[in-house]
């Protein structure tokens, strides 16, 4: 969805692993150049340290190739239905996605992007302790750090990918307690929304009972 050779970029670094093998069920990545000299040079530095995938890896991958745009494109649709419910429900106090208008990267993306992809990040309108809860009620997406498949993942930053650093730094660098990213699969969107929306559901629930008790 963004050409970096095109945008002046020397050197693009892709993971294999992610939407190009698409299955979650290999370990790879890419290195692209625009100068024939800069690929020889690495080209030979990869040979040289043995750098290079096995014969599995490398069917796994091109298999996922074959079908990388559809699943792009159905990634795509089903990432903006879910972007707009979020954005909507009283539940959630921010969603971070280009391709909301509402997004202060949202002109960039559309001139950098021919769309604007499948990572969903939002923060509940809740405490750390709620915001577990909600991580645990959560159904048909599967709680995961990685992201790219073909199956819808989510995780929870701030006690996942980012629990070694200090409450006060991550809150600091914009990482809040409610910070939940999703990764959307292939699934039916309208199942993954109604599937949202019964742990923000219960989130709301959750928030009502904590104010009645203060």
């Amino acid at each position: 969805m963004q050409q970096p050779l095109a945008l002046g970029a020397d050197i693009v670094v892709h993971s294999t692993t992610k939407y190009i093998n698409g299955h979650s069920d290999t370990i790879g990545g890419a290195i692209v150049a625009a100068d024939r000299e800069v690929h020889e040079n690495l080209k030979f530095f990869q040979n040289a340290v043995g750098a290079v995938p096995g014969p599995q890896d490398c069917f796994l991958t091109l298999r996922g190739i074959k079908t990388l745009p559809l699943r792009v494109a159905a990634h795509c649709q089903a990432a903006r239905e879910i972007a707009r419910f979020l954005a909507e429900h009283p539940a959630v106090a921010r969603v971070y996605y280009p391709g909301l208008s509402s997004h202060p990267g949202h002109d960039l993306a559309a001139r950098q992007m021919s769309d604007f992809g499948a990572i969903i990040s939002f923060e509940l309108a809740a405490d750390l302790e709620t915001t577990r809860q909600f991580t645990k009620s959560l159904t048909l997406w599967t709680l995961a750090e990685s992201l790219g498949s073909v199956k819808s993942l989510f995780c929870h930053p701030p006690t996942m990918t980012h629990a070694s650093v200090e409450p006060e730094v991550r809150r600091q660098v914009g990482i809040a307690d409610g910070l939940i990213r999703l990764s959307v699969g292939l699934e039916d969107p309208a199942d993954l929304i109604d599937a949202l929306d019964v742990a923000l559901e219960r989130v709301l629930i959750a928030s009502e009972v904590q104010s009645c008790a203060r």
